[in-house]
């Protein structure tokens, strides 16, 4: 007989016990020991073959197998010691998932050990020996898989006949397990399901339906003419039109509306329906669910305002680029043709990055003082965007405007670094600085940086960049020391005042990116156009991540 369990009947590995207390074994071995030894001449055979059995069982529905009593030494005149099954119907499923003919051939006891000695076996007994029919009580048996216990019942019946014992049984618990399904499904889901009878006018709710409307069960489910009143009023014509082509034409609904609950709160639902037509096409029964959409149509609406907030912080970026960039060219105009200044020819260029909403603060200036020498400067501001310009702007005019009066460079780089540290804004008050005067009466190039990349310099076919002065960059600290150093321009010479972003790169170190820019410059710095030349070589639009404002001097 299979042992009921999960499914069916039970394996012999599955740790398991009676629901009774019994002794629980999860192997047939133990039966063997207990058991005198079986043989196949101690099996009274059945009146039909156990072909023609089988044939019979094959017709049979459900869960149905013959068992054969199996006798220990003494033969038919002693005890039954197990039974076997030989036929089996094409529905009977036990415990361990076998299924049909996949049962026969297996023993009781040996598959099923823990039905020794339950009421179980001692009806299979009776039934054998008394010829009466066994359907006890409803057997419970409980396995322990994975260290879960699972409690499984099952109504069997016995009944003796041709030498043997015809068993069937049905599984108690399928509906039971299928209810607690269908609740954790409804649950997961907060949805409910709901049954309206036209014919007798009655309406049954599933508990879930209670919770989605808020309503109390004891007042049983909500009747149809009392729905609109719980319907908001824009949400009502919608419908009506559905329902009405629910039970007018037997369509299927799937149809979203909102509701005022008792304590005023407004839910979103979902109704999805169909009805059940008698033989004239007229709905008798409708059959549907409800399902609470509340919090997934919160979620929507707060993604629907990311959105917009998104799309106006967009639109201000834009607004905004577009602002600093005009400010930019405004404040920072670039030469048609090569300057001459001091005896210098000097070419700018300024290549914004031009990805994004985002506006650099690199920027330069080139002119000649009152002295008749050149200031030549290059900078970087920390940061972008209007911020960014302004910051820019307060540097390059403050320092223009005090370079014209004469204060020495190393002096202008320490007022500068103490108008960023005093800012308001520290987000943007950092930046780098390399500033340059030449004198053209001695050739003599004097020049200071605050953090900057050293000048480089082209002579006879050789580029190098000179050794750095002692600077920090500005903003930084609150006593910095500036160191000033100088070097004599000879007639032939190039120098390159430049930003990082004309060395910086994805996946390359700077110095690597020096290195490739010394090596760029001694090829191409003595061609026409060198400035472009070198740009062209070293700038990959696609990859570069930064704005380039570079400054080439020629003596």
């Amino acid at each position: 007989m299979p042992e009921p369990g999960s499914s069916g009947f039970g394996g012999a590995t599955a740790l398991s016990r009676t629901a009774g207390g019994g002794s629980v074994f999860s192997s047939g071995r133990y039966v063997a020991r207990r058991q005198p030894a079986v043989t196949a001449a101690d099996t009274r055979p059945p009146a039909l073959t156990a072909a023609a059995v089988q044939e019979l069982f094959d017709g049979l529905p459900g869960c149905a197998i013959f068992l054969v009593p199996l006798y220990g030494a003494d033969g038919a005149d002693g005890a039954v010691e197990d039974f076997r099954i030989t036929a089996a119907s094409p529905d009977a499923l036990d415990i361990g998932g076998r299924r049909g003919r996949e049962l026969v051939g297996l023993s009781v006891l040996e598959t099923y050990p823990s039905v020794l000695g339950t009421a179980l076996w001692r009806g299979y007994l009776d039934a054998l020996e008394n010829g009466v029919r066994y359907e006890g009580e409803p057997f419970a048996y409980e396995e322990v898989l994975a260290g879960i216990p699972h409690l499984s019942r099952f109504a069997v019946r016995a009944t003796a006949g041709q030498g043997g014992l015809i068993v069937s049984w049905v599984r108690l618990d399928s509906g039971e397990r299928e209810q607690r399904r269908l609740e954790v499904m409804q649950r997961l889901g907060n949805m409910g399901w709901a049954n309206w009878d036209l014919v007798r006018d009655a309406i049954t709710w599933s508990e879930q339906v209670y919770d989605i409307f808020a309503r109390d069960p004891s007042l049983g489910p909500m009747p149809l003419e009392e729905l609109p009143e719980h319907v908001l009023d824009e949400d009502l014509p919608a419908l009506g039109g559905e329902v009405r082509r629910l039970l007018g034409d037997g369509r299927a609904i799937d149809h979203t509306f909102r509701i005022t609950t008792p304590r005023g709160e407004v839910r979103h639902l979902r109704i999805v329906a169909e009805a059940e037509a008698d033989a004239h096409g007229s709905p008798v029964e409708v059959h549907g669910f409800f399902q609470d959409l509340t919090a997934v149509q919160r979620t929507k609406e707060q993604l629907l305002e990311r959105e917009r907030a998104a799309l106006a912080q967009q639109e201000t970026l834009t607004t905004e680029r577009a602002l600093a960039a005009r400010l930019q060219h405004a404040l920072l105009p670039l030469p048609q043709q090569s300057l001459c200044l001091a005896g210098l020819t000097v070419d700018v260029a300024y290549r914004p990055l031009q990805q994004g909403l985002n506006v650099g603060g690199d920027w330069y200036s080139a002119i000649e003082l009152p002295d008749g020498s050149a200031l030549l400067v290059v900078g970087d501001v920390a940061g972008h965007g209007l911020d960014a310009v302004a910051t820019m702007a307060q540097l390059r005019f403050t320092a223009k405007g005090m370079a014209v009066t004469g204060t020495p460079l190393a002096t202008i780089l320490a007022r500068l670094n103490t108008l960023l540290w005093h800012s308001a804004d520290r987000a943007y008050s950092t930046a780098t600085m390399i500033m340059g005067r030449y004198e053209p009466s001695s050739g003599i190039l004097t020049w200071v940086q605050a953090g900057h990349l050293p000048p480089l310099l082209l002579r006879d076919g050789e580029a190098r960049y000179l050794p750095s002065p002692r600077g920090v960059l500005l903003g930084a600290t609150t006593a910095p020391r500036y160191d000033s150093s100088a070097i004599r321009l000879l007639p032939g010479d190039h120098l390159l005042f430049f930003t990082d972003g004309l060395v910086e790169a994805p996946g390359v170190l700077l110095d690597d990116g020096l290195d490739h820019l010394a090596r760029t410059v001694a090829e191409l710095g003595d061609g026409p156009r060198p400035l472009d030349a070198v740009l062209e070589a070293l700038v990959d639009p696609a990859t570069r991540r930064d704005d380039i404002c570079v400054l080439h001097v020629s003596v």
